[in-house]
């Protein structure tokens, strides 16, 4: 009934999508296996892709070949460019989506993707012969053959979901859970633990009154997602999002479920997200905070269903209720789907070599939730990874591995493998050292070439980035030669608060001023306007950005090249441990657990000193 596959991509949430869509660009053969075709895709939280370091992560997606940026363009309802008052390192895009349309866009792109399959059916087991992965075993007793198997499993593995006193198994609200992976895989000697998450109330948009709450529009300028050529909203289509806040009611009313909290009885075993805390654990955490931030987001263009984002809640749904009720703009609140918890197994990544291939099992890869993840980002970026490497493997070809200094993506993996995670862990521009050069604006300047090494890059993609290159050198190159007279510019000068000229300067130079920026001099300047028609946007604010940052830049890569030489101090898998009898025995343990790959990775272990690595390096040497 089923041919051998070169890749099975078990599951089908936004890790799964990414790696069947990588490893069949790349040429393999892919069964795509899926318990529901119907939910192929599913925002199962909240209806938004990006912001804080996950915009970034986007658009590393979609340079190199993802799918993920061109999905969310298609399903924009509102863009925003978050901490633009800040520096460039720290610009995040970030859309709300309709998740219908999101979902829908997903499943028709992997339709037309050549080499990809699918198949409704659970994953029981994985086929593994001389400890090697070549299949997998389904709920409906079908073995199905391939050379490489990617698990994306998402919150099923196990998944128990709470409400209140009431809990039940599954992986999704109406879903049904994953079960006989975890089993067999610990069997094989895999360490699993488990973690949780949770989702806030679905409410009813005609109940709410938003004359009581504050709007929050989107941007005038839609930069979205992707490089390509993919049509985006147009800035007056763009649906509102609105703001309200909790109170010391609201508060109180909650507290009277804690009793029955699944949270606070022990009734949950997992660590839940430190960063995206349930209601009631932030009224319990900050119980000096007299309120909190709702951010009422519609779902889509053609529903009325409402994602209460900031209220992620287990607390019984009369309790919920009553809460929400006691909104500002809520008080004739209807709920569409109660808030509830969920718990799954996942298993520590620091199991997984920087491949995401299992370092127990050879030609098995993990991606997303089964790592410790939490987000669609972090999950679609590590899919990306496993597909592309899943298809190296089985071809017999070197993996990919991006770098710290390369990629958000390197930042995240790395840390997952070298530092592990006992709780879900999200991506925030802190984690990365080299965040000046990690920029969303210069993802397909640092990745397409390689994704089109690979052959995952379209040639339209890699000519784009060529003229990009080609176009900010050229504007370079204008605005180092262009003088700018004391009269053509002081007016703007002196609207924006900035030193009068006195003499004439070169364009490159003024740029560099702090409340300067390329397009106002343009306008006030008719003349650098026309010096410069016909280069992009795009290309302008890759420029001016280059310019104005010059020397950060410069020193971010002196470091990252310095670091580097730490990367390329491989230690041989063989390696004896045991013999460096200087090393701390904490050192010791983790060395021998982790089985670091470079001296770098060996130097961001958690617990590791630097007279470790130094201890490490020397004996290397001898």
């Amino acid at each position: 009934m089923f041919p051998q596959y070169d890749v099975i991509v078990v599951g089908a949430g936004h890790a799964g999508c990414e790696a069947a869509a990588a490893a069949a660009n790349l040429g393999s053969k892919v069964l795509l296996i899926t318990m529901n075709m119907q939910t192929i895709a599913q925002m199962s939280c909240n209806p938004a892709m990006g912001g804080i370091a996950k915009g970034q992560i986007v658009r590393e997606i979609d340079a190199l070949g993802g799918y993920s940026g061109i999905v969310s363009d298609l399903s924009t309802i509102q863009f925003r460019m978050l901490n633009r008052s800040k520096g460039p390192a720290m610009w995040s895009p970030r859309t709300q989506n309709d998740r219908m349309l999101f979902a829908a866009k997903w499943r028709e792109m992997l339709e037309e993707t050549p080499n990809v399959d699918f198949y409704q059916d659970m994953v029981r087991s994985i086929i593994v012969k001389d400890g090697r992965a070549c299949g997998v075993v389904t709920g409906l007793g079908h073995e199905i053959q391939s050379r490489a198997v990617v698990v994306t499993s998402g919150t099923f593995l196990n998944g128990v979901i709470h409400i209140g006193e009431k809990q039940f198994g599954g992986g999704r609200v109406a879903e049904k859970a994953a079960t006989g992976i975890t089993e067999q895989l610990v069997e094989l000697g895999f360490e699993s633990a488990r973690l949780k998450t949770g989702t806030p109330p679905r409410v009813d948009g005609r109940s709410l009154d938003y004359s009581k709450m504050d709007e929050q529009k989107g941007d005038d300028e839609i930069v979205g997602f992707s490089y390509s050529n993919t049509p985006k909203i147009r800035p007056e289509n763009q649906r509102s999002c609105f703001i309200t806040y909790t109170n010391e009611a609201v508060h109180e009313i909650l507290k009277t479920g804690f009793d029955r909290s699944p949270m606070f009885q022990g009734r949950i075993e997992g660590t839940g997200p430190r960063y995206c805390p349930s209601i009631e654990d932030k009224i319990n955490r900050f119980a000096d905070r007299d309120r909190h931030q709702l951010f009422v987001e519609p779902e889509g263009w053609n529903t009325v269903e409402i994602y209460v984002n900031g209220f992620s809640t287990s607390l019984p749904e009369e309790v919920q209720y009553e809460a929400l009720r006691t909104v500002p703009g809520f008080e004739n609140v209807r709920i569409f789907r109660p808030g509830y918890a969920i718990e799954y197994d996942y298993f520590p990544p620091t199991q997984l070599q920087y491949s995401l291939e299992t370092k127990l099992i050879s030609n098995l890869f993990f991606a997303g939730q089964i790592n410790g993840t939490t987000g669609y980002e972090e999950a679609a970026c590590q899919g990306l990874m496993a597909g592309i490497n899943a298809h190296q493997k089985a071809r017999e070809l070197a993996p990919v591995i991006l770098q710290r200094s390369e990629a958000y993506i390197g930042v995240l993996i790395d840390d997952l493998i070298s530092k592990g995670t006992d709780e879900p862990y999200r991506m925030f521009t802190s984690r990365a050292e080299f965040r000046t050069l990690l920029r969303q604006d210069n993802a397909d300047l640092r990745l397409t070439e390689l994704s089109y090494r690979l052959g995952l890059a379209k040639q339209e993609r890699m000519d784009a980035v060529i003229d990009k290159r080609s176009n900010v050198l050229a504007t370079k190159k204008i605005l180092a030669e262009f003088s700018i007279e004391p009269d053509e510019i002081n007016d703007h000068f002196q609207s924006i608060g900035s030193a009068l000229l006195t003499e004439k300067q070169k364009a490159s130079k003024l740029i560099l001023r702090p409340n300067v920026d390329l397009p106002a001099m343009m306008k006030a300047i008719p003349r650098l306007a026309d010096a410069l028609a016909g280069i992009s946007a795009d290309a302008l604010e890759q420029t001016e950005i280059q310019i104005k940052y010059e020397r950060y830049i410069e020193k971010e890569q002196e470091i990252a090249t310095r670091m580097g030489q730490m990367e390329n101090a491989l230690i041989p898998d063989s390696f004896d441990y045991d013999k460096v009898a200087a090393l701390s025995n904490e050192a010791l343990q983790k060395f021998k657990r982790i089985r670091p790959r470079t001296l770098g990775q060996a130097s961001r272990i958690s617990g590791v000193n630097p007279s470790d690595v130094q201890i490490l390096m020397v004996y290397m040497g001898r």
